[in-house]
C-alpha cells in the first residue's frame, strides 16, 4: 500500500520525535567576574560558586570565572555597571568597587565601623543586610549572598604607624571610593586612587609609599617584597563580597534555577567566609617569618584613630543614609 506524502511526512515526523531523548535539556554557560584569582579567597569564592553550580545542576548551568577584572579591563570600579548593562552576567564583587553606584555600600567603608567579625555578621546577616540587598536590586543587579575579603589593614615602606600622626604625609594606594580618600586625608595623608593592577609597580618604583588591604591580599600578592616593611592591624574597616546576577539573566532562568543559583551562591560565601576566617592565624605568622614588622593597636591607640576620623561621618552618613548607618550602629552594639 502506498503511503500519502502528507502521512509519511507526519510518520516521519513522529519516529523522530519518538527517537528524540525526552531528558535533553538547554546548557546554559554564564561569565563571573571577580577582581582576584583563585589564587586568594576572593577567586576561591567564585571558583567555588561555578562547581556547586555545576554539580547541582549537573552540567546544566557552567559559571566560567573571569579574574583579574579582565572583563572591565582591569578596572574594577567599572564593574557593576557593566553587569547592569549586561556585558557581564554574574560577579563575586567587593561593596567598594560597587559604592559609587550604590551608595549604601559605602556604609562598611565608614572607618572603624565594625571593630571585629561579629560586628561585620551582625550587619550582613540581619535586616541591615537586607535592606543594603533591596538598595542593589534596585540599582539593577539581583544579590544573593554574602562572602568576604576581610579587614583592611595598612602597609608602608616608611616607618612604624600606631598612631595618626604617623600617617601623616604618606602616599598611601587606594581603591577607587571618595570615601577613601577623605578618609586618609582626613588623617593627613597623601591619598592616590589606582587599581590593584597599578599599585604594586607603583610600589616597586616608590611612587606610593603605603597600601591597604585585607592579609590575604598582602600575603599571596607578597606585598612585602615591594618594600611595604611596616604592616598595622588597625581594622579601619572590612570589605564584604557580594554574589551577584544581571536582572534579565536572573528572569530568564527558571524558579528552580534561581533557587539553585542561590542557594549555592549563600554555600559558596559561607564556605568562603569560614576559611578566609580560619586561615588569617596561619597567614599572619607567615608575614611576620618574611621579616614584615606588625604591629597591633591598643585600645587607646585605636580610640585615637576613631577620633581622628569622626568627621568622615558627617560627611558621608547623609550619603549613605542616617536610618541605615544607625541600625547598623544599632545591630554592632547588640552583638
Amino acid at each position: 500500500m502506498r503511503i500519502k506524502p502528507l502521512t509519511f511526512a507526519l510518520t516521519a515526523a513522529l519516529g523522530m520525535t519518538l527517537a528524540a531523548p525526552a531528558f535533553a535539556q538547554e546548557t546554559r554557560e554564564f561569565s563571573v567576574s571577580t577582581v582576584l584569582s583563585d589564587a586568594f579567597p576572593w577567586g576561591q569564592a567564585a571558583e567555588k560558586w561555578a562547581e556547586l553550580v555545576n554539580e547541582r545542576s549537573d552540567g546544566r548551568l557552567t559559571l566560567k570565572v573571569y579574574p583579574n577584572a579582565q572583563l572591565v579591563s582591569g578596572d574594577q570600579t567599572r564593574e557593576f555597571s557593566a553587569m547592569r548593562s549586561g556585558l557581564i552576567d554574574m560577579a563575586v564583587a567587593s561593596t567598594i568597587n560597587w559604592s559609587p553606584q550604590v551608595p549604601e555600600l559605602n556604609l562598611f567603608s565608614l572607618p572603624f565601623l565594625m571593630p571585629d567579625e561579629a560586628a561585620i555578621d551582625a550587619i550582613t546577616q540581619g535586616s541591615t543586610g537586607e535592606k543594603i540587598f533591596t538598595a542593589i536590586d534596585k540599582k539593577g543587579v539581583m544579590p544573593l549572598a554574602w562572602g568576604e575579603n576581610g579587614f583592611r589593614e595598612l602597609s608602608n615602606s616608611k616607618h612604624t604607624i600606631d598612631g595618626p600622626e604617623d600617617v601623616q604625609g604618606l602616599k598611601v594606594r587606594v581603591v577607587g571610593s571618595p570615601l577613601f580618600l577623605d578618609t586618609f586625608s582626613t588623617l593627613g595623608a597623601n591619598p592616590t586612587q589606582m587599581s590593584w593592577a597599578d599599585a604594586k609597580p607603583a610600589l616597586t618604583t616608590g611612587a606610593i609609599d603605603g597600601q591597604e588591604n585585607p592579609l590575604s591580599v598582602f600575603d599571596v600578592a607578597r606585598v612585602d617584597q615591594v618594600g611595604q616593611s611596616y604592616l598595622t592591624l588597625w581594622h579601619y574597616m572590612a570589605d564584604p563580597l557580594v554574589f551577584g546576577v544581571n536582572k534579565r539573566v536572573w528572569k530568564s532562568l527558571s524558579e528552580e534555577d534561581q533557587t539553585l543559583l542561590q542557594q549555592a551562591a549563600i554555600d559558596a560565601g559561607a564556605w568562603e567566609i569560614e576559611k578566609s576566617r580560619n586561615e588569617l592565624s596561619e597567614t599572619l605568622a607567615a608575614i611576620k617569618e618574611r621579616g614584615v614588622e606588625v604591629t597591633e593597636l591598643t585600645p587607646e591607640q585605636h580610640q585615637a584613630f576613631v577620633d581622628a576620623t569622626a568627621e568622615v561621618y558627617q560627611k558621608w552618613t547623609p550619603r549613605i543614609g542616617a536610618e541605615l548607618v544607625a541600625e547598623a550602629q544599632a545591630a554592632i552594639a547588640a552583638r
